[in-house]
């Protein structure tokens, strides 16, 4: 019952959307900041320890940061903020593991079989997530140290339910790395470090992914693995900076690319980092269940929610309008309850609806958004999601109509899974993800020695991670570059039903081979095409790739070109051939005629050959514009520094001709003011900050950001809370 209660705890926060202040996560009387400053990290700090005693340096930062970490009572914080050597405060963006989603398979999956003979032995991975159960039997023996930036101490342990809202991710990740018992992970002899980044209820910040960073660094990983994100789809966001300069300090760091697919623009920061390894997620093995109407031609997905047992129905039942779930409920019995999300838990209505007798719940959304979700309570029968056009679909065409639904399933592999977030990323139109990897009912490692299957991008992350520290101990020597160039070369691109391979943008260059990513014959680097923007003005682009060759022949090879397109003209260089152990530049240039070449995002597949192989090249381009968000990372919050103002900010990747911000009664959406009318705003991240006591406006309001750049319009919304008075 130990491990329902932790889901129950975590479910709360993520049904309800809970998120404490970043103040509150180290008390109301102390409170954590990072401050940017001026000299030797080192002697600044002497001098805190020495001129203002109450105020305890929690860390120092001297490698991606020139910081200190300083905690103390606020007054002694604003206090000490009036030094000149203290040039900023970092302003933070909220960090944190994606929801858990739910396993659809109906059996344990066993852990991965790899026919090679490395297990990571000697290499070091760093985990920068929410912590690590080291007492789990799985894991104490590979498990060799970490930090906890959260709570700035060696102890980098999962959230647990007496500390807050508890936690499971990290133990999970660490496992599909590094275990070494009942479940075996991909590296599993690997030296696994924990850096607990995001705190209770899996929340955290850039400050503290950052900090985690850092220390990874320093304490000389080979391997870091970043299993979390947030809202900004931008190349340029410090958690993206840190991480190149990680890569360019010698170590590999792979990121999950978000679970927030299949739209495009949908990856985020950190994974939008150039040189990192950012991984999507593809199905393995699986079954998928479907509710079938035979009359209609109609076939509805379903997405078991994380801890409820498995969908096993196997014959027609009818369907029953639950409402939300709550109680009295009229006899289920014999019957399918389809109920919608909302005002109670998920755990919740399924109780309900197992105490009416109902076979299996049917939860859908109540806004047009994708969810996942989990159970707050143990229930005997299975429980799913679908979208709100599904369930009001069911709604008016099986239950108004007394109709029945049938059970189907599907046996998938080599695909990709939905919830994978894609790229390309703004502002540079990077492919992202580089590459997929299995991400869909995976089983592993959660505390208190237990096991759960869970699936997401976080779970296809530490794969890619795992087989990299295959090829470090096989090849000590290899820096990032040439772990990536591995990887790249050697996965495979993956097809659709019609045979044609899935866009760049959706799976990278395809799926990890790690067998064949081991030793390689020969390695492609910068094989992710990347044309930038082409206009009538700049119509013409060049990349520089590089192949070597690591076989004992002289290797030839020839290019094939893409299929033919009305206005693209590609240049591509002849036969070549490379001698062992030579490295080749290849030139690779396309042109635009912009008047016979249609407006938007280009991608598609140039194809390699070299004796028995041939390998996929992606490549992608933006015609003069495309349907990228023109704002991201919208956010309106305390200073803490400064107790009388508030932040906004707002990232917009290639500025706006007009900039307006608004705030609505978030239930009756009566326009309450606008704080913000400007022109002619550049491209970046834009922040101003508002007097609390200029405002005029106290409670929750929903703010409306809306961005005009020439004929494109944009917007996006959040909700905030105004606090009109006290410090």
């Amino acid at each position: 019952m130990k491990r329902y209660w932790m889901i129950l705890l975590i479910w709360i926060g993520t049904f309800f959307g809970l998120q404490a202040p970043i103040e509150a996560q180290t008390g109301k009387d102390q409170m954590t900041v990072i401050v940017e400053i001026e000299g030797d990290p080192y002697e600044r700090k002497e001098y805190i320890e020495t001129y203002h005693p109450f105020v305890q340096v929690e860390f120092v930062y001297d490698t991606l940061l020139n910081a200190l970490a300083l905690k103390g009572k606020r007054e002694d914080l604003i206090q000490l903020s009036q030094q000149t050597f203290i040039k900023v405060m970092h302003y933070v963006q909220t960090y944190r593991v994606p929801e858990p989603i739910g396993s659809t398979a109906f059996e344990e999956i066993p852990s991965p079989e790899l026919n090679i003979p490395y297990t990571g032995e000697g290499v070091k991975v760093g985990v920068i997530d929410t912590g690590i159960d080291y007492r789990h039997p799985d894991l104490k023996e590979n498990y060799k140290g970490g930090y906890d930036v959260v709570e700035f101490d060696e102890d980098p342990m999962e959230t647990m339910p007496e500390d807050g809202m508890p936690t499971i991710h990290g133990t999970h990740v660490s496992g599909i790395i590094a275990a070494k018992g009942k479940r075996t992970g991909v590296a599993p002899d690997a030296e696994i470090y924990g850096y607990r980044a995001l705190g209770p209820g899996g929340f955290g910040t850039s400050v503290q992914v950052i900090a985690a960073l850092e220390k990874a660094v320093e304490d000389g990983m080979d391997i870091i693995n970043l299993s979390l994100g947030n809202s900004v789809n931008s190349p340029d966001w410090p958690t993206s900076v840190a991480v190149n300069k990680a890569i360019d300090m010698g170590v590999a760091v792979v990121i999950a690319n978000g679970n927030d697919g299949p739209g495009k623009w949908t990856v985020s920061s950190p994974a939008t980092a150039v040189n990192a390894i950012s991984v999507g997620a593809s199905i393995d093995e699986g079954i998928i269940p479907f509710l079938e109407i035979p009359l209609m031609d109609k076939r509805i997905s379903l997405s078991p929610l994380s801890g409820s047992v498995p969908w096993d129905i196997q014959k027609p039942y009818k369907l029953l309008d639950g409402g939300l779930g709550k109680k009295p409920l009229s006899s289920l019995e014999g019957a399918l309850v389809l109920m919608k999300r909302g005002e109670i838990s998920f755990g919740e209505k399924a109780k309900n609806a197992e105490e009416a007798g109902a076979r299996g719940v049917i939860i859908y959304n109540h806004n047009e958004e994708t969810f996942q979700g989990g159970l707050d309570t143990e229930v005997s029968i299975p429980v799913v999601s679908v979208s709100r056009e599904d369930g009001e679909w069911l709604i008016e065409h099986v239950i108004e109509k007394n109709e029945w639904v049938y059970p189907a399933y599907e046996e998938i592999s080599n695909d990709i899974a939905d919830f994978s977030s894609r790229g390309p990323v703004v502002v540079n139109w990077d492919i992202k993800p580089d590459l997929v990897a299995p991400g869909v009912n995976i089983t592993s490692t959660i505390p208190d020695g237990q096991y759960e299957s869970l699936q997401g991008t976080s779970m296809a992350a530490p794969y890619v991670a795992g087989t990299a520290a295959l090829i470090k101990e096989a090849h000590p020597d290899w820096g990032p570059e040439k772990i990536k160039a591995a990887l790249l070369t050697t996965a495979l691109p993956l097809k659709k039903e019609d045979g044609s391979l899935y866009d760049p943008i959706v799976q990278g260059v395809g799926r990890i081979q790690p067998e064949k990513a081991i030793d390689p014959p020969f390695l492609v680097y910068n094989s992710r095409l990347t044309f930038g923007k082409l206009t009538e003005k700049e119509n013409r682009k060049k990349i520089s790739l590089f192949i070597e060759n690591r076989d004992h022949i002289t290797r030839r090879f020839t290019f094939d070109y893409p299929e033919r397109q009305n206005g693209l003209v590609w240049r591509l260089p002849g036969t070549l051939y490379i001698p062992p152990g030579e490295t080749e530049e290849i030139e690779i240039e396309l042109k635009a005629d912009s008047d016979r070449l249609e407006k938007g995002l280009h991608q598609g597949w140039l194809s390699i050959n070299s004796q028995d192989q041939t390998i996929q090249l992606p490549y992608i381009f933006v015609h003069e514009t495309a349907d990228y968000p023109r704002a991201g990372g919208l956010d309106f919050s305390f200073l803490p520094l400064k107790p009388d103002e508030y932040r906004f900010q707002i990232y917009l990747p290639e500025g706006a001709d007009q900039l307006v911000v608004e705030l609505y009664d978030p239930d009756t959406l009566q326009y309450q003011k606008t704080l913000i009318e400007e022109e002619d705003v550049r491209s970046g991240m834009y922040t101003q900050i508002f007097k609390r006591n200029t405002l005029g406006l106290s409670g929750n309001y929903l703010m409306l950001a809306r961005v005009l750049s020439g004929s494109e319009y944009d917007s996006v919304f959040s909700r905030i809370y105004i606090d009109h008075g006290g410090s």
